[in-house]
């Protein structure tokens, strides 16, 4: 919780206290705690800001401050059958607002360890060479919004918020995810004051060496915002990282001009596969666009003031779910790319790619051996069957060549974004596993780090030489399965 929030909370809690005891001789007292708790009440609406979890909290607050001002001694001449109860449901609606505030705090997105300030900034890129296909119009081209993260200098100020300021298109984000929650719209209303650890437009930290660069794909329907901390922490490291929304495949995503596009990117029920392999090649020559994008901005053809700190021959990527799939096509087909990490992504082209000969690190969740079991049961349509087997196949044999396919117990699926730091709660609607949402975070963000740092800087990769007594949760998986590894 927040520091006005507590105070708020237990002044709310000691006005309480002093309004039941009601005699005069506390009505000094009485007096001066009701003072401070409407004091703390507007300090903390003026500075922090309202949340809905504290409504029952500032109600009670409001209705003692009341009888406080009109009633002498306090709730004390309320007839006790009347008194008890109502002193009691009081109660009840302060502990309901510490448990909400709790349960459902304002999140900061951890800090990053690396010695470096973060800075962040974002663009429009525009693909002149490629039309539209998610659009009507004929001559609509592709639009991609990017942001990167990058070595600052240090700056004073407030970081940024997560998720957009502007409340149209916050709205718009947060309806999309309390669906995908099954929540009502207003229940995530509180992430507007969720901060990161970016200071936008901040300075670029001036270097001997150009810095590498990590390019992030986000999962199907969500969003560049989720995988925020892991751009923090790569770039706190020296690290330039690039997130891409692939546009009309993101919950929202809105550009300069005001315009906010939204999801269209629906996969085949009859041909699920066919279509995630079109989805998927496209986000592809996303990819390769932004890299032919990040070469003119490095060369000073595109002004910016990233010009020679980008180092082109130190090139990774990464992704969750269909991101993760995308970040091992762009591996395999685009040869600037040396090193890529999917993190829970099922792939979606897997003929011909068991020959992928460059450096790769799969991260899977518990999901993995749910579908192991379902393989072994032979409870799988045919073509899912398939594909798996085809892609165990992929699996191992980058392991052969180098690779490393990683579990980590007690994980879900959302375990690879920020959304496991966002409440406690959301580990019970199935989207995040058991593991404590920081603890999930740090994991990730070491291992991910430790496997670029010895591809991409040729320092590193004490993490990648097998089991860590200080990381239990992470596997190291061997177990072959028909020419697949599980």
């Amino acid at each position: 919780m927040r520091i006005l929030e507590m105070v708020v909370l237990g002044f709310g809690l000691l006005l309480l206290i002093v309004c039941s005891a009601g005699n005069g001789k506390y009505r000094k007292i009485r007096w001066a705690v009701s003072a401070a708790a409407g004091i703390a009440s507007v300090l903390h609406l003026l500075v922090e800001g309202y949340r809905w979890q504290l409504y029952p909290a500032y109600i009670v607050t409001l209705v003692l401050i009341i009888t406080t001002l009109f009633r002498q001694d306090g709730v004390k001449k309320t007839r006790g059958i009347i008194r008890y109860p109502l002193l009691g449901f009081a109660g009840l609606l302060l502990a309901l607002s510490v448990f909400l505030a709790a349960a459902m705090p304002v999140f900061k997105l951890p800090k990053p360890d690396g010695e470096e300030a973060v800075g962040t900034v974002s663009y429009q890129w525009t693909d002149q060479e490629r039309l539209e296909s998610y659009t009507p119009e004929p001559k609509d081209v592709r639009k991609l919004m990017v942001q990167m993260w990058y070595p600052a200098k240090t700056v004073n100020g407030t970081p940024m918020t997560v998720f957009p300021e502007e409340p149209a298109l916050f709205r718009e984000y947060m309806n999309v995810f309390a669906e995908s929650m099954h929540l009502p719209g207003f229940a995530l209303d509180y992430w507007k004051y969720a901060r990161s650890n970016s200071f936008e437009e901040a300075p670029v930290q001036a270097a001997e060496r150009p810095y590498p660069l990590i390019i992030i794909n986000h999962g199907m329907g969500t969003s560049r915002l989720l995988q925020t901390s892991q751009a923090e922490h790569l770039a706190s490291h020296g690290y330039i990282v690039v997130a891409i929304d692939h546009t009309y495949s993101t919950a929202a995503t809105a550009f300069p001009d005001g315009t906010v596009t939204n999801f269209r990117s629906e996969t085949s029920a009859d041909d699920f596969f066919g279509s995630a392999g079109a989805i998927g090649e496209l986000w592809t020559q996303d990819v390769a666009f932004v890299i032919r994008q990040l070469e003119a901005m490095n060369s000073g053809q595109v002004q910016s003031p990233f010009a020679g700190y980008l180092d082109m021959n130190n090139i990774g990527t990464m992704g969750h779910s269909f991101g993760g799939a995308t970040a091992f096509e762009a591996v395999y087909s685009i040869e600037s790319i040396k090193a890529g990490i999917n993190m829970d992504g099922t792939l979606f082209t897997v003929d011909n790619r068991s020959q992928i000969n460059k450096p790769f690190m799969f991260l899977q969740s518990d999901n993995a051996v749910q579908i192991k079991e379902a393989y072994d049961k032979d409870t799988l349509p045919d073509n899912v069957r398939e594909h798996l087997l085809k892609e165990m196949d992929i699996i191992n044999r980058a392991v052969e060549r180098g690779g490393f396919h990683l579990r980590i117990k007690g994980s879900a699926h959302y375990n690879f974004t920020d959304l496991q730091l966002y409440s406690p709660l959301i580990k019970y609607t199935g989207m995040t596993g058991d593991i404590e949402g920081h603890r999930g975070a740090d994991i990730v963000n070491r291992y991910v780090l430790d496997f670029f740092n010895h591809y991409l800087k040729g320092t590193g990769g004490e993490l990648l030489k097998g089991p860590r007594k200080d990381y239990p949760e992470v596997e190291f998986q061997q177990t072959t399965m028909n020419r697949g590894v599980f």
